[in-house]
């Protein structure tokens, strides 16, 4: 119960089969963790939904470009991107990891000319700070292949799986942002 198992990316299609009326108008998306650490299968798989006409998303944090994941995206219809936070700093603290690959994953979406959703994570008073929305928004504005951009408020969903790692949630005292600082977020994107 619970272990791990291995799909090949033929197997995870055959079992996709028997819902493709709930696909068939849609698509598939992977997600994780982060689904370009498998960038092998990921092409795999994208090649043969585009061989069964279905439409291929990707939910990532960007913050891995090889030549593998640049194969993968490839067969790529669209892809959401995390993009944390526009402060390398904050980036990393946040995320643990630095800002500069995920930019230059957007850069190179851009390039390729995918379509792609930014995400932004509304923090209060740490992604919302110095400006830190407007910058963000900038930079995504300079974009040519962004179809939409999406505020996503901070929540605490995941404190719980922190306490029963025996690990500190980092954010824990953290307030949850109201309605109104979220549609200003709103609004900073919409101008």
């Amino acid at each position: 119960e619970g272990a791990p198992y291995w799909l090949t990316p033929q197997q995870v299609m055959t079992k996709m089969e028997k819902f493709k009326s709930f696909y068939k108008n849609g698509g598939v998306t992977i997600s994780g963790g982060e689904p370009l650490l498998q960038p092998k299968f990921v092409k795999e798989f994208f090649q043969l939904c585009k061989a069964d006409e279905t439409h291929t998303a990707i939910d990532t944090a960007g913050s891995v470009l090889t030549e593998e994941v640049k194969a993968a995206l490839e067969f790529t219809d669209l892809v959401l991107l995390d993009i944390k936070c526009i402060d390398p700093d904050i980036h990393k603290s946040l995320t643990g990891h630095p800002l500069q690959p995920t930019l230059d994953f957007a850069k190179y979406l851009e390039q390729q000319n995918i379509p792609v959703w930014i995400r932004y994570v509304l923090v209060p008073g740490i992604t919302d700070r110095d400006g830190l929305i407007g910058k963000h928004a900038d930079f995504v504005a300079g974009l040519k292949n962004v179809e939409r951009m999406e505020v996503l408020p901070f929540h605490k969903i995941g404190a719980s799986k922190y306490e029963k790692l025996g690990i500190d949630f980092p954010l824990l005292h953290t307030e949850v942002p109201t309605a109104e600082q979220v549609e200003k977020a709103k609004e900073i994107y919409r101008s």
